[in-house]
């Protein structure tokens, strides 16, 4: 999953035709009280002013190019130019030089308290544009200081830090706004996950990426989303053949599960694990996608489907019995079996019983296993409550652990 061009392009275009669209309002010496022009530049910065309004804004720019280098002009006539110029540069697209102006009248002491937010704003804005990411990043934090910066100038920084290649930063900053949504309730966008989830991927830090994806399968779920996380869970939990099969549950229930080899893979270890019921109906969910192609491979899923079929079917006819053997075990690892088999069998509730059992009587090989199985069956028996109740309980195992974190987002979803 790659950071996409409308994201890398998320704020071009938004903001420059709003700043574009400014008036220049009354004169800045009539505006701003302390900032009165001097007797000697009053008549020049007039005509500036006039200019302005009619639109000559090339007549006024060279005026007050004129007065910017007149002798004996003050601090206060120099705000006006600043003022009057940044304005006439971005009306005439010229957003480099509309940047200075306003940079320098920013602090120059005559601006307007109420004026430095938007302008701040303004200069965050330009100076993305312009792909001056520093002054971007400067002006995007001052404007978050200030406690004035909308969610425009908070992505907008976020980006900078992308931008100029500091995914450090960006991952830092980034989460730390996401953080702050999640903690007031707030769903945080679909973007901003995406661009921490690229940033982690450019640090090539691995537990980011996984926590990111998490995320985006919690607050934005899709296929590829949840494809992305199962399959990076999945190259985790390969070396247990265990964990490998409940990853495998996941990616089935969840459509992720594609290629060939997935699939017989997981009928293999569903047939070790004593499940044919289930690897039957894994092979027979693959074989009507169409997901063999070759002769090969349809040779191989049809000799294994054979196999499952012909030992689902003994393995149903001796169920009675199993049942009855467990249930008069001492310890539950023959009641986990059974429920196993039933839920193979689409029969969920006699799964969630025998699973129960098995659990409650205890001395299991592997209880977070089985707490795990149990969660799905009642999740498939439509208990969704206890399915989550129970997969909280899967303790033991940091894999399965979780693997049941993650069913309890599907649970959740469904």
């Amino acid at each position: 999953m790659k950071v996409t061009n409308s994201l890398r392009a998320l704020l071009v275009g938004a903001t420059l035709a709003a700043v574009a669209g400014l008036v220049p309002g009354t004169p800045a010496f009539a505006q701003a009280k302390q900032a009165q022009p001097s007797t000697k530049l009053q008549k020049i910065l007039h005509d500036a002013q006039e200019d302005l309004k009619a639109h000559k804004f090339s007549e006024a720019i060279a005026k007050l190019r004129e007065a910017e280098g007149m002798s004996g002009k003050t601090p206060a006539d120099q705000h006006i130019i600043n003022d009057f110029l940044s304005f006439a540069y971005i009306k005439t697209g010229n957003y480099a030089e509309a940047a200075k102006a306003m940079e320098a009248e920013l602090d120059d002491g005559f601006t307007p308290q109420n004026d430095i937010a938007q302008k701040t704003k303004e200069l965050a804005t330009i100076s993305y544009q312009l792909k001056n990411y520093d002054k971007a990043i400067d002006f995007g934090n001052r404007a978050i200081r200030g406690g004035f910066a909308d969610e425009q100038i908070r992505t907008l920084v976020a980006q900078s830090y992308y931008l100029k290649g500091d995914y450090k930063s960006t991952q830092k900053f980034e989460e730390a706004q996401v953080d702050a949504q999640i903690k007031a309730g707030q769903t945080p966008s679909n973007e901003s996950l995406m661009l921490i989830y690229s940033a982690c991927q450019k640090l090539q830090d691995e537990e980011c990426t996984n926590r990111m994806m998490e995320r985006l399968v919690t607050y934005h779920p899709t296929s590829d989303s949840w494809a992305q996380l199962l399959y990076n869970v999945r190259k985790q939990t390969s070396a247990n053949e265990t964990n490998l099969l409940q990853t495998y549950r996941l990616m089935s229930d969840t459509e992720v599960l594609k290629e060939p080899g997935d699939f017989t893979e997981m009928a293999e270890l569903l047939l070790d694990g004593g499940s044919p019921g289930e690897a039957q109906h894994v092979l027979e969910k693959a074989i009507a996608a169409n997901v063999f192609t070759d002769q090969r491979t349809k040779e191989r899923s049809q000799r294994l489907l054979d196999n499952a079929k012909k030992r689902a079917a003994s393995d149903q006819a001796l169920l009675p019995k199993l049942e009855q053997e467990a249930n008069a075990s001492p310890t539950g690892d023959k009641n986990i079996a059974v429920g196993r088999a039933f839920l193979g069998y689409g029969q969920y509730d006699k799964a969630v019983e025998q699973l129960q059992k098995g659990l409650s009587k205890g001395s299991l090989k592997n209880e977070a296993d089985a707490r795990l199985t149990l969660g799905i069956a009642e999740l498939r028996a439509g208990r969704r409550d206890e399915a989550v109740k129970t997969f909280h309980s899967v303790k033991g195992d940091p894999a399965l652990e979780k693997l049941a974190n993650l069913w309890t987002l599907r649970a959740r979803q469904a």
